[in-house]
């Protein structure tokens, strides 16, 4: 599975581990070019399409995924006998570390001034944990400059590969944030949609009350900065219980297609692979059948 993620070479890669459901879910696994995930956002919600889509065949309210970091359920909304926007419900958030802002300002390439100093520099996790850095608006979104070497000194202090930048000020009027998700720039500097992230960012906009309430239901746009332009729709409120996070979006069927035989994929049995359900504008294939997962 990882070589065929490698190969593919997109933020993530999802295998789907059989056509049947497990524990009232069907078992999943992740995988970015180098190393596996124990959970992701976009591709959840790809695989979910799958499922309903191929594998199915028919409208359900619900599919659950079983992922390392546990059932991850996802709820369709259907539009003349098609599904239209697919809801992911995430694991409660955890909350890290802060980070001293003018750190990260020399990390990014920006003054210390382009980080907003009213909220903190955190550590959030839904299952994969993000720094999140509030910046002020586009001008320091446009202008980040990565030192890669402060960047992976970051990494390596925080257990994580992934870093969230975002701007109240948006290129759409339509939307409510602009967000940047950077990573290594070996394997992917830059994602152009990234439904995790996005979710430790609903999560991190509550606790701070950085909109002022303890509800959000707004949308987040992403990767205008590489050309790949994408929404996210952010769901998240403060309960008893702690925060409940949803991250939304629509799917497209791309393609679909076979591997040849290749020494290694599973004894050399064929793989069947669909380029892709994605959410938003851009992104991630599942890839799917008997020796695969989506």
């Amino acid at each position: 599975m990882q070589r065929i993620a490698q190969e593919m070479h997109y933020s993530e890669t999802t295998f789907i581990a059989s056509e049947e459901p497990h524990s009232g879910g069907y078992d999943v696994r992740v995988f970015t070019p180098g190393y596996e995930l124990p959970f992701a956002g976009h591709p959840t919600l790809g695989t979910a399409y799958i499922v309903q889509s191929q594998i199915i065949g028919k409208p359900v309210q619900k599919v659950v995924l079983n992922m390392k970091v546990g059932q991850i359920p996802v709820t369709f909304s259907y539009r003349d006998g098609a599904p239209d926007v697919l809801w992911m419900r995430q694991k409660n958030p955890t909350f890290g570390r802060t980070f001293n802002r003018e750190r990260i300002a020399k990390i990014l390439g920006l003054k210390a001034s382009d980080i907003d100093a009213r909220f903190p520099v955190r550590l959030v996790s839904t299952g994969v944990p993000f720094v999140i850095v509030p910046l002020i608006g586009l001008k320091a979104i446009r202008g980040i400059k990565v030192d890669q070497t402060g960047l992976a000194r970051l990494f390596k202090e925080t257990d994580t590969t992934v870093i969230l930048l975002f701007s109240p000020e948006t290129y759409s009027k339509e939307n409510d944030l602009n967000v940047r998700v950077l990573g290594l720039p070996d394997i992917i500097p830059e994602d152009p949609a990234t439904g995790s992230g996005n979710g430790c960012l609903a999560a991190y906009l509550i606790k701070e009350r950085y909109l002022g309430r303890d509800s959000i239901d707004i949308r987040v746009e992403q990767g205008y900065e590489i050309n790949r332009r994408s929404l996210l729709l952010l769901r998240a409120k403060k309960t008893p219980g702690g925060i409940e996070v949803n991250v939304g979006g629509r799917v497209q069927f791309v393609a679909k297609g076979e591997f040849p035989k290749f020494v290694g994929f599973h004894g050399g049995k064929h793989v069947r692979r669909t380029v892709q359900a994605k959410s938003s504008p851009q992104r991630i294939p599942p890839i799917w059948g008997r020796n695969a997962r989506s």
